[in-house]
């Protein structure tokens, strides 16, 4: 994966179970956060787009669990994304800091529904190098 974004988070407390490792459900919340940062990097608002008659919605979510992250760890959230069609495709993947450690690959499917409809989204195009 050749990134085309990256953004360093912390993991809170509060998103430890018991077993003191984040709880897997907010691995997506971390992914998601990083796709939603990198469409405001470019310039575009998911309120704006809503606004227009146009959602994008996860369509289909896959995740590997490597290394898990613990309380206070700061990690490099990367991501890359190209084209299928009218499907856009979020590479993305969590590194620990300082050193590097993979703690997960996701692959995100996000569809555009334009007016009620699935469609295409100019808008999100742009975005793929």
């Amino acid at each position: 994966m050749t990134p085309i974004f990256e953004l360093t988070l912390k993991v809170r407390d509060y998103e430890c179970d018991i077993q003191g490792i984040v709880n897997n459900a907010n691995y997506q919340h971390y992914t998601e956060h990083t796709r939603n940062e990198f469409i405001r990097s470019r310039g575009l608002a998911f309120d704006e787009l809503h606004r227009r008659g146009i959602d994008t919605v996860v369509a289909r979510l896959e995740m590997q669990f490597k290394t898990p992250l613990r309380p206070g760890d700061e990690f490099l959230s990367q991501l890359s994304v190209r084209r299928e069609g009218i499907k856009y495709v979020f590479e993305q993947q969590l590194l620990r800091l300082p050193d590097h450690q993979l703690c997960l690959k996701a692959q995100t499917t996000v569809v555009a529904i334009v007016n009620g409809r699935l469609g295409d989204c100019e808008e999100l195009q742009e975005l793929i190098p």
